[in-house]
């Protein structure tokens, strides 16, 4: 991973209007966004770009965001992972490759700080 400004973040949410609204937020951040529907064209999108940040919405459609872990860490090991969950429970148990976790709605400084902080690789905060 690169500097924090300039790098590349997959957006694999099924909500388009989230999608809008987190593209906007972090291309005013100077990062190229690239956006996933499915994990089907998440997968695509891994195989033809360098991704810096993945963030992963827990639930895309009837999959499971969980799915693409391996996958993400066969093709882009030095990909960030930020999930993100609707769900009222408490924080998920983070798998391997994991690195953060926004549970939704969110502040739109909790996103790009977030990122900024996966970016500079500190740990992220709960």
């Amino acid at each position: 991973m690169g500097g924090t400004a300039g790098a590349t973040v997959l957006i694999v949410e099924d909500d388009p209007s989230l999608r809008l609204l987190c593209r906007v937020n972090l291309e005013l951040e100077r990062h190229q966004v690239l956006e996933a529907d499915t994990l089907t064209r998440a997968k695509e999108l891994l195989d033809s770009d360098p991704i810096d940040v993945v963030l992963l919405d827990l639930h895309v459609g009837d999959e499971h965001g969980f799915e693409l872990l391996p996958y993400i860490r066969t093709v882009r090991p030095e990909a960030a992972v930020c999930l993100l969950s609707g769900t009222s429970e408490s924080d998920p148990e983070r798998p391997e490759g994991v690195h953060a976790f926004i549970r939704k709605p969110f502040e739109l400084e909790n996103l790009t700080g977030t990122v900024q902080r996966l970016l500079a690789g500190e740990p992220a905060r709960p």
